[in-house]
């Protein structure tokens, strides 16, 4: 068996076909332990690191970060014995079949007039044979480029088999003595159409180089990549009229950034499309004071179990969705059009959607409903925290039944949220301000929010989705009082 074992890129998730390498944690001639992270890669779910299956040396790195590979793919070479000393040649393929004296015989050679440039159809090869293309059989005759029209003149072009094409301008010109240092002169423009590949061209208008100008020293007196760029290192001549770049009109792409749609963006796309076309969604929204949940929440936080824990106005806003999904159970559903049922779900896993890098995802906290105050607000902060770092792993964003959008900490009021794919609600959280508001008979100060609920209308027809949100609003009014009569 191999010493040199290929490791290839795994299944990180349910239909995962492909990751993007996004830093590599080793490089060529490290040694490493078994269960080492290697490398970190993003799928469609998330960003994650890569154990080693085996020890040894890394020997090889068949794909440089940035790169997409399909799973199954190879993606690094180790050598799991590298104290074994140099690994064997690998085995080559069997050679080709020698060809015979007589068929080498039969071999035209190129004959040196009229010869091209070697490695180009028709032209010597290494051996002295002549490169054909296969069932071709070599060239015996001189190819002959069809007449270029310029205006109304016909002119002919030269033989494609000359070696060494002599620009327009060298024909006319008289022998010269030896040189001596001159003063630069002007530079004569040519008369017709100047040739060019379109690269080039554009190179020389990026450039500000006027292609007429120059003498071209490629192929028939082509004007070549290198001719514009060696016209545009020279200094500029007194008598030679400056050339103006051209005014890049926009809109023609030279101003714009073309970002690829990949990993966790791409797949956010396609289930929110699918859940937008697929769930008719209606959306409501509520208006109300949280002066008293603010309250509540100093409290909260003076409390000693919570002195070293991070306490935000999500929690009790987590905390109100738990308590009235209890009381409304068939908001935490998913309509399965396969069975033709409506799954209500016994349990919520609270999605809390987080805007990243790389996207917005949608971690879970599993089976939220059981979990004391306390225990909800560590899962909260390790949710958020570890979504920000980028390593939340795909197992967190499958299986939510309920999810929280607090667009409040941009400083938004409300939104209509679109429903991740397989939950038939969604809570839209806004910014908490202080705003004049009518209070016992009295105008005064308080701190008012608005909540945007959107939902499935297949499942939560308005009553169910007003009397819902209404209990949300409720708990945020008086979470004291409602947890006293409600619990």
């Amino acid at each position: 068996m191999s010493r040199i074992k290929e490791f290839n890129l795994p299944d990180l998730g349910e239909g995962l076909t492909e990751g993007e390498i996004l830093s590599w944690l080793v490089k060529v001639g490290d040694t490493i332990e078994l269960n080492q992270p290697i490398v970190e890669v993003e799928t469609a779910k998330a960003a994650v690191e890569i154990p080693a299956k085996w020890a040894g040396m890394v020997t090889k790195i068949y794909h440089e970060a940035g790169t997409t590979v399909e799973v199954g793919a190879p993606i690094i070479a180790i050598d799991t014995e590298p104290g074994a000393g140099p690994v064997d040649e690998p085995v080559q393929s069997p050679a080709a079949p020698v060809p015979s004296a007589a068929s080498l015989a039969a071999v035209e050679v190129a004959p040196a007039e009229g010869a091209v440039e070697p490695g180009l159809i028709g032209g010597p090869a290494p051996g002295g044979r002549t490169a054909i293309l296969v069932g071709y059989g070599p060239r015996n005759t001189a190819a002959k480029r069809r007449p270029r029209v310029t205006g109304t003149e016909t002119v002919a072009a030269a033989p494609a088999a000359v070696a060494s094409p002599v620009p327009p301008a060298a024909v006319a010109a008289p022998a010269a003595p030896a040189p001596a240092p001159v003063s630069p002169a002007p530079v004569a423009h040519r008369a017709g159409p100047v040739l060019a590949k379109p690269p080039v061209r554009k190179l020389a208008r990026d450039l500000g180089i006027d292609l007429a100008a120059l003498t071209g020293t490629g192929p028939l007196g082509s004007v070549t990549r290198d001719d514009v760029q060696q016209a545009a290192a020279r200094p500029a001549v007194e008598a030679e009229p400056i050339a103006v770049a051209p005014v890049v009109a926009a809109g023609d792409g030279t101003r714009e950034q073309r970002i690829p749609i990949k990993g966790v963006r791409k797949l956010t796309a396609e289930n929110m499309v699918a859940s937008a076309f697929t769930a008719p969604h209606v959306t409501e929204f509520l208006t109300l004071d949280v002066t008293r949940a603010m309250k509540t929440l100093e409290k909260i936080k003076g409390r000693p179990e919570f002195r070293d824990v991070r306490v935000s106005p999500l929690l009790l806003v987590a905390k109100a969705v738990l308590v009235a999904l209890r009381r409304h159970p068939m908001v935490n559903s998913t309509w399965s059009g396969a069975t033709n049922e409506i799954v209500v779900k016994e349990y919520v896993n609270l999605g809390i959607a987080a805007a990243t890098e790389r996207g917005l995802i949608v971690p879970n906290v599993k089976d939220a409903g059981r979990l004391t105050l306390r225990e909800l607000a560590d899962a909260l902060n390790a949710l958020v925290q570890t979504a920000k770092s980028g390593k939340t792993p795909p197992a967190d964003m499958q299986g939510g039944t309920f999810s929280i959008t607090n667009v409040g900490v941009f400083g938004v009021d409300t939104g209509t949220p679109i429903l991740p794919p397989g939950e038939s609600a969604i809570l839209a959280f806004g910014a908490i301000r202080p705003m004049p508001w009518v209070h016992k008979g009295k105008i005064k100060i308080r701190q008012v929010t608005t909540l945007g609920l959107s939902f499935d209308h297949r499942i939560v027809d308005g009553e169910l989705g007003s009397k819902f949100l209404r209990d949300v609003g409720t708990f945020l009014s008086d979470p004291e009082g409602a947890l006293l009569s409600w619990t």
